[in-house]
């Protein structure tokens, strides 16, 4: 048994499970996402929530004429993606916790092998299913895909997607199997396990908190796994149109503060200074093709790490001293970057090659 998990000596079956979906503004997404939902999730099943982040577009009121059996969990305002779900998941009483995304269409029977995955084994801290685009149902969506793994410099990709290139679903991905992370889109986690490490971090405000949160869990011996058997279509928004300026600059802000507040004290430095100089060349890269705004978000990025740092040593200290679990299973060992553009290796096959 791994040292970084305390087990219990009960079961798990029989445990309680919430459907979490966090909205803010997604009055229409709610009206054609949710029927579905309460469809496919019998209520002996799971509770099915809504935790609304301060919406102003009637998204309250039509939960409360058109969704009556749907419970609402109303904030003061706008708390982002990490705050939001921390403040929710402290309201619900849930063994298991499964925090979905409002555009997400779910099936029948999409919530029976993930919760069976979490009753097999309490080291099970999170299990994401697999995650096909709604708009082209024969491929996997960007956000997460067939479960995210993540490169030694710290760069996210998933088991069917790599940087803009995501696979068609011909069954290669038909297994369950450990990941590194589980995709904020569609992922069910065991409540007491995220609460007791913390939680999202609400300072990333959005995008790549919940690979953080992964990146703890799994370094204190938790697993994270996907769920071939469960299917679910996202909507998202990753592979379209040119980059949102905010976007690439949370994407390169928290992405650096994961890694500081994570990696192993052997890698860290190498892996700063070479980030340094491959985060220069996505501001090249931005500047070449016109997108000056996004080039200069990664140099704000870079600013706003540095002004942070400082208040995340405490933190990367107490996630050292629990780590148990060094790599963490779903760690790339060489780069993506290089092995993408100078190997031509665009596939998850081809990078373990």
């Amino acid at each position: 048994m791994n040292e970084g998990v305390k087990m219990s000596s009960t079961n798990t079956i029989g445990k309680t499970t919430a459907v979490v979906i966090l909205n803010w503004n997604g009055e229409a997404l709610l009206e054609q996402f949710l029927p579905a939902v309460i469809a496919h999730t019998p209520p002996e099943q799971a509770e099915i929530v809504v935790a609304d982040n301060g919406s102003d577009d009637g998204s309250v009121g039509m939960l409360g004429r058109k969704f009556p059996s749907v419970r609402l969990i109303a904030l003061d305002r706008n708390y982002g993606f990490a705050e939001g779900y921390n403040r929710a998941i402290a309201r619900v009483e849930a063994d298991f916790v499964v925090l979905l995304n409002s555009d997400v269409e779910v099936t029948p029977g999409w919530l029976d092998e993930p919760l069976r995955m979490m009753d097999e084994d309490e080291r099970t801290a999170g299990v994401q299913p697999r995650i096909r685009s709604f708009r082209d149902r024969r491929r996997f969506e960007y956000a997460g895909a067939a479960g995210g793994w993540i490169d030694r410099y710290g760069y996210p990709f998933c088991r069917g997607r790599v940087l803009g290139v995501v696979e068609e679903d011909g069954g290669q991905y038909d297994r369950p199997a450990d990941i590194f992370w589980a995709s904020g889109a569609c992922m069910i986690v065991r409540r007491a396990a995220c609460v007791d490490a913390g939680g999202l971090d609400a300072r990333f405000f959005a995008h790549q908190e919940e690979i953080d949160l992964c990146w703890r869990l799994g370094a204190r011996g938790y697993r994270f796994r996907y769920a071939p058997g469960s299917v679910v279509y996202h909507v998202g928004g990753a592979t379209l149109g040119r980059e949102s300026p905010h976007k690439t600059f949370l994407n390169f802000r928290n992405n650096l503060l994961m890694i500081y507040k994570n990696m192993p004290d052997r890698e860290l430095g190498r892996v700063m200074r070479l980030r340094f100089w491959l985060d220069g060349l996505a501001m090249l890269r931005f500047l070449l093709t016109g997108q000056f705004a996004c080039a200069n978000a990664i140099l704000r990025a870079r600013r706003e790490y540095g002004r942070m740092k400082p208040s995340y040593r405490s933190v990367r200290r107490e996630n050292l001293a629990l780590t148990v679990v060094d790599p963490v299973p779903g760690m790339l060992q060489k780069s993506m970057l290089l092995s993408f553009y100078l190997k031509g290796k665009d596939t998850f096959a081809k990078l373990l090659s």
